[in-house]
């Protein structure tokens, strides 16, 4: 079906041309995927169809961005006819389906046995499932698709949604078998009714009449190699129609008498020119960047208009801001010698520049440093581009961790098990919640190191760093509990992330309005866990980097508010971090990037 209708004229993008039932957004965090989710569901309203628009994201902002509350049910858009939304709530779902496990057995067993249960439910792998069962039953429930025409995915970003497409074949996989126990699962009765759901969703997914998956970007190489290892990653589970929407691309327009601008367009015209192979034969919309923000109803509609010229800049407009650069919270992080710092935020917002320029300025004054991610989807080693003295590097890699706990396991516990034993063992391990455990015991191990060194760490997009910080809890009230009445000095990780003498949290956001309302929830839901965020710093800042161009001038005024919100609200520290006409790469340029004073050659550059 072809939009028309109420829909004004304009220049139909192409992945919405004919589109099937359901429709995923997905790309690396920050990229604009719930902006164009919600304008293309919006659309589909508009034309005439019943929409429902899913996020899948534990960081979801769909009702900030429509200025409704949502949450875990459906809920009508009021200012769009048939229109619904829903965020599939982790954490409410997680409670629900360890209501289903536990109930039918309270007061049936002993209540320690329901304890352990209970606490044995109460991790990130339980939190996945309940949520992966909510977002199966979407693809599957006869009543929710006769009530709706299209089904709008606003995923979570990349790795988290590989991770929950793949999950149908996984979990189906792993009941096939018919194996392993209720460790982290729940007794596999509960699950064993859930077989066939699994299998409608994975077929759902890998039908291209059915569904059709948008892998949104900007023109930047990094962004597109990302998106280039998304498709095959994708395209190798099932999910073959596909197509890219490059979002954000300044107008050739605006490089006229402007230096900043005319380096931008200059290196996202580089970055398309070079587009991946595989990406060149996808069906490719280009979104221009506009001068507004995107919230609220009506900038939604004016998004995907690829025609609309941009207003000119008000004259007088305040478009400068002066504020410490990020130097001047290195110059503080230095005096203690050592200590974790972590950088936390939403995807896309440059956690991965930011920690590796924080990295940088650190060991170039010879302290040694460890700058590690628990990122899926961050490439540190192409930030830094080169060795450097006082400054080693890590990743952790989730299928190196997992294979390696895998093998300890296998090693001791499986080492005087009988050959049956050991097969149930090895079944058991096969689990997809294995991953879990053994990222966090990385995880566990690295922090460790800042006791004698600075261990710089990029994290995960925000819903990941919860989630493992939500395992950390778990470890910690654990070993409280057998600790706890021994009289024995110890020191778990959350303990050491709740120290502010030990670790410092920097929040990391842009000045745009939802990304900043993201990182405000971010601390509220940190300081819930008993952690203090230490900074903010205010990246990409046009404010900060005085621009000539018209549409450059009005999206750095509309930074102002944002950035008066996060010093006078929300920040005890702030930096703000200009953006630079070139790519923050290598030492010389993350050390320009962090506001340092350079007065000799970097170190081991």
């Amino acid at each position: 079906m072809l939009l028309s209708g109420k829909t004004p004229a304009r220049e139909q993008m192409k992945f919405l041309e004919q589109p099937p039932r359901f429709l995923f957004f997905t790309g690396k965090g920050g990229v604009g995927k719930t902006s164009i989710a919600c304008a293309s569901a919006i659309q589909l309203a508009e034309a005439g169809q019943r929409v429902l628009l899913v996020s899948t994201d534990p960081a979801s902002n769909v009702g900030q961005v429509f200025g409704v509350t949502i949450g875990n049910r459906i809920v009508a858009i009021p200012a769009v006819a048939r229109l619904a939304a829903l965020e599939i709530d982790p954490q409410a779902a997680a409670a629900a389906y360890r209501d289903r496990i536990v109930d039918p057995v309270r007061g049936v067993l002993p209540d320690g046995v329901v304890k352990s249960i209970e606490e044995q439910l109460s991790g990130a792998c339980t939190t996945e499932i309940a949520a992966f069962d909510e977002f199966t039953e979407l693809l599957t429930d006869p009543a929710l698709l006769a009530e709706y025409e299209h089904v709008v995915f606003d995923t979570a970003p990349t790795g988290h949604t590989i991770r929950l497409l793949q999950l149908p074949g996984a979990w189906s996989g792993f009941l096939e078998a018919g194996k392993g126990d209720a460790s982290c699962l729940g007794p596999l009765a509960g699950l064993e009714k859930q077989r066939a759901q699994y299998k409608a969703a994975a077929d759902a997914l890998s039908d291209p009449l059915r569904t059709r998956l948008v892998l949104v970007a900007r023109a930047q190489q990094s962004t597109l190699r990302e998106v280039a290892r998304t498709h095959g990653e994708l395209a190798a589970i099932g999910l073959k129609r596909q197509h890219l929407v490059i979002n954000g691309v300044l107008p050739r327009s605006e490089a006229a008498q402007d230096p900043l601008a005319a380096a931008i367009v200059e290196r996202e015209q580089a970055a398309l020119a070079a587009l991946p192979d595989v990406l060149r034969s996808l069906p490719t919309d280009q979104v221009p960047l506009k001068d507004f923000n995107l919230v609220g109803l009506e900038a939604l509609r004016r998004l995907l208009d690829a025609s609309e010229n941009t207003a000119a800049a008000r004259p007088g407009m305040p478009t400068v801001v002066n504020a410490p650069p990020l130097s001047s919270l290195v110059d503080e992080i230095a005096a203690d010698g050592h200590g974790l710092v972590m950088l936390m935020g939403k995807g896309g917002v440059g956690k991965t520049t930011l920690a590796a320029a924080v990295a940088v300025v650190l060991a170039n004054r010879g302290l040694p440093v460890h700058l590690t991610t628990s990122d899926p989807a961050a490439h540190l080693s192409e930030a830094l581009s080169g060795a450097l003295d006082n400054l080693q590097l890590s990743h952790i890699d989730p299928h190196v961790e997992t294979e390696r706990y895998r093998q300890h396991v296998l090693e001791t516990k499986g080492a005087k098990l009988d050959a049956a034993g050991r097969a149930l063992l090895e079944e058991d391990l096969r689990s997809p919640c294995t991953e879990e455990i053994a990222v966090f015991q990385a995880f566990s191990r690295i922090i460790r190191e800042a006791g004698r060194k600075f261990v710089v760490m990029d994290t995960a997009p925000t819903g990941h760093t919860l989630l493992l910080l939500d395992a950390t809890g778990a470890y910690d009230r654990e070993v409280q509990r057998q600790m706890g009445g021994k009289g024995m000095h110890f020191t778990t990780p959350m303990m050491q992330l709740q120290d502010p003498q030990q670790t410092k949290v920097l929040l990391v956001t842009l000045a745009e309005t939802t990304p900043v309302l993201e990182a405000a929830n971010l601390q509220a839901d940190l300081r819930r866990a008993g952690i203090e965020p230490w900074a903010w710093i205010v990246n990409q800042s046009l404010a900060a980097a005085a621009p000539r161009s018209a549409l450059l001038r009005q999206r750095a005024a509309n930074e102002r508010a944002e950035i008066d919100a996060v010093v006078q609200q929300h920040a005890r520290r702030v930096a703000v971090v200009p953006l630079l006409g070139t790519e923050p790469v290598g030492a010389e340029r993350l050390l320009e990037l962090a506001g340092a004073t350079q007065s000799e050659p970097v170190a081991g550059a």
